[in-house]
């Protein structure tokens, strides 16, 4: 059986129709056809994160930043590529 993927519109919905508490989890994830496990890690997913809403950070900032992360990861691969290549030729050539 293949996963259900949801929308980025369907989730935020579902998770603030559970936040509300108007409905159980249950009962929202019965209607839906999705799993209570999945939509109470939504709502806990959600409200660990709704402080990031509020902060000054830009998205063009946290994509920037994710660039930098990435570019260091990849600096750090090709630094480990080259110490294990120098160290081959040193034992290869007797050093």
């Amino acid at each position: 059986m293949a996963r259900q993927q949801h929308s980025p519109e369907e989730k935020p919905r579902l998770v603030l129709e559970a936040i509300r508490g108007e409905r159980t989890i249950n009962e929202i994830a019965a209607e839906n056809n999705i799993h209570p496990n999945m939509l109470s890690k939504w709502k806990r997913e959600s409200e660990n994160q709704l402080y990031t809403l509020f902060q000054d950070n830009s998205s063009k900032e946290r994509k920037a930043q994710k660039a930098r992360e990435a570019e260091i990861n990849d600096l750090y691969a090709q630094i480990g590529k080259l110490i294990t290549q120098n160290e081959w030729l040193k034992k290869k050539s007797g050093f």
